[in-house]
């Protein structure tokens, strides 16, 4: 590497550490600061804004315009499996879910967070942006606080179902086809991987913590809405209940893509739910949907740009040397690498596929490493994210709703989830080294 290419890393490097230190201080949002990194990368590595020769690579043209489009298939899955889960919200199946949970758990608390922590888990499967991480904590937290739950076990049980859910989550299987240009069947064959293990220590930390001082013999200001789940939409048949796991069957049975699974998904809960108005349902969960993932519809726009910024032949070619450094070239070294490291996914770090990761990702592969071990370690490592990260939007409305504090939530879960990611790595380890 010349003295020149030096000089453009250690701008590259100085503006990512920057950027990383502003997002995790909440002084410049994700959603500004990634296509914002994205344009000054290639203006460090002289990327053109423009020119006159329609093959020469800009920014203007390739890093803005081509880089908003990039993540295109997963914001469509984004838009229709939030479609899909304001339908299955509108016809009443996600409050005859946790209805029948709460019916099955009894009043035994431990019974009641396990429960509602399958239920939830099954929901967001379907659909798991905030708006459904919203509808379904303030029915269900309420009741684990007066069944006797603690704060902190209730918030726990939300976040790590909302977790598993997107694990499941034929909507955002589309992040990784953008990002490691994986087939979807190929990124739903791998589920497993991530998800057992993860399951497994929720189900022990809900336990453990449940146990273990995870009770409150405090009452709970907030009204129960156990008259809501009692009264609303009671017609619901229980086959419709069957609907959330729809699209995701499809995907791993039939190998279909995400849209049309989530199609068909939409149009059996309307047929097995039988709305008075399914032509308004249909209309109104669409509407409702787009406004649900509107943030994350501009997070993945930024993604795209700063995808394509850190591909552009000239950025690459400063950055992969470094990259080339750290490809792991042994099972161990692998294990190793995504766990220790693991916590980088938080803050919208270098292995949050969400943020930065997207762009380490696309620059790992081209540096020779394996799609699938990309990919494996990214959705393993999300797994920490999606539970412990203090920027999730969804980890900042259980911590308010429950009056915990965000940080607690991240001191009590990281250990754990740490054991999950060695677990899924070193199973990974066995398929992308066999």
């Amino acid at each position: 590497m010349g003295s020149i290419q030096t000089i453009q890393a250690i701008g590259i490097l100085a503006v990512f550490i920057i950027s990383v230190i502003l997002m995790m201080t909440k002084k410049v949002p994700t959603i500004l600061a990634l296509p914002i990194m994205g344009v000054v990368f290639a203006l460090i590595a002289g990327v053109p804004f423009m020119s006159s020769n329609a093959e020469t690579y800009t920014i203007a043209k390739n890093v803005l315009e081509a880089g908003a489009m990039k993540m295109s298939t997963a914001i469509a899955g984004l838009i229709f499996g939030a479609w899909f889960g304001q339908i299955l919200s509108k016809v009443g199946v996600t409050k005859s879910i946790i209805k029948k949970a709460a019916e099955l758990a009894g009043d035994k608390p431990l019974g009641i967070a396990i429960t509602f922590f399958v239920a939830a888990s099954v929901i967001f499967s379907a659909s798991s942006g905030l708006g459904m991480v919203i509808l379904v904590g303030t029915i269900i937290i309420p009741i684990m606080l007066t069944a006797g739950l603690s704060p902190l076990v209730s918030a726990m049980v939300l976040l790590l179902a909302n977790a598993v859910g997107v694990t499941f989550n034929v909507s955002n299987w589309g992040v990784y086809t953008d990002v490691v240009k994986l087939p979807v069947n190929t990124v739903a064959a791998y589920t497993l991987i991530p998800a057992i293990p993860l399951i497994v220590i929720s189900l022990a930390m809900i336990v453990f913590y449940t146990k273990k001082g995870g009770r409150s013999k405090r009452a709970w200001a907030m009204p129960i809405k156990n008259e809501v789940i009692n009264n609303d939409n009671k017609n619901v048949r229980a086959i419709a209940m069957i609907s959330p796991i729809i699209p995701v069957v499809l995907v791993f049975a039939f190998k279909l893509t995400i849209v049309p699974s989530i199609f068909i998904g939409a149009a059996i809960a309307i047929l097995l739910a039988t709305p008075k108005r399914p032509i308004h349902v249909l209309s109104s969960a669409l509407i409702d949907g787009i406004q649900d993932v509107a943030g994350a519809m501009g997070l993945m726009i930024g993604i795209g740009i700063l995808l394509n910024s850190v591909m552009a032949p000239q950025v690459a070619t400063i950055i992969e040397p470094l990259i080339k450094a750290i490809i792991p070239t042994s099972p161990v070294a692998y294990i190793l690498i995504f766990t220790v490291l693991a916590p980088l996914a938080i803050y919208r770090g270098p292995l949050n596929v969400w943020g930065l990761g997207s762009g380490i990702a696309a620059l790992m592969i081209s540096a020779g490493m394996n799609p699938i071990a990309a990919m494996l370690a990214l959705r393993v490592d999300s797994n920490l994210q999606a539970v412990c990260d203090p920027t999730n939007s969804h980890n900042v409305w259980a911590a308010d709703f429950t009056k915990t504090d965000i940080n607690e939530i991240l001191k009590k879960t990281i250990g754990w989830l740490l054991v999950s990611v060695l677990i899924s790595m070193i199973v990974a380890s066995f398929v992308v080294f066999k």
